[in-house]
Formats: C-alpha cells, structure tokens, sequence
C-alpha cells in the first residue's frame, strides 16, 4: 500500500510539474511576450552599438592626440587660432528661392505631363 503512495504522489507531483513547465513555455511564446523580447534584445543590442562607437570615438580622439603630438601639429593649432572652420551657413526654411544670377524666384516642381 505505501508503494502504490508513493508512486501515485510521484506521478501526481511529475504530472503538476509538466503541467507549470509547459504552461510556461507557452506564455513565453505568446506574440505579446515575443515582442517584448524583441524589444528587449534591440535596445541592449544598441547599447551595445553605442558603447562600441564611444569606444572607438575615444580610440579615434587618442590615436589622433599621439599623432599630432609626435608630428609637432599639437603647437601649431594652439598658435593659430584662426585655421578653424567656419560656421556652417542655413538657408531660411520657408520662403522662394532665388536662381544666383538673377532676382526672380523660380521653381523646383516638375511636371511629368510636359514631357509629352
């Protein structure tokens, strides 16, 4: 009698372990739960993109500093201030855009229909 017990409770406690073990594969394969692991997986793998260029931004930005230091650059950009780029120029965002050599606005449409 204890021997069918014994077998009965490790049968029953095998069947309820399956039972939760599958449950929770299934949950796991939900749509909504895949995407959240998708999600997941992209932002670490960008962090882990953006680590590698801070990386090798900072690789870059040492090597250049050697560089400059055993080409004697490092003195020469300290003495002339005035070798920096200038600022980049902006166009206004709105408004009609003038051809160089004249004063009239002109148009960047095109109409396919012409061609005909």
């Amino acid at each position: 009698m204890f021997r069918r017990t014994f077998w009965f409770t490790a049968g029953a406690a095998a069947g309820v372990w399956a039972t939760a073990k599958v449950n929770r594969k299934l949950k796991q394969l939900t749509p909504e739960s895949l995407a959240a692991q998708a999600a997941d997986k992209a932002i670490e793998t960008g962090h882990r993109l953006k680590d590698f260029a801070l990386d090798v931004r900072a690789g870059m930005l040492q090597r250049e500093a050697e560089l400059g230091s055993a080409l004697g650059l490092d003195a020469q950009a300290d003495q002339d201030p005035g070798r920096e780029l200038p600022a980049p120029r902006r166009r206004a965002a709105l408004g009609p855009r003038t051809d160089p050599g004249t004063t009239t606005p002109y148009s960047l449409t095109y109409n396919r229909n012409e061609d005909h």
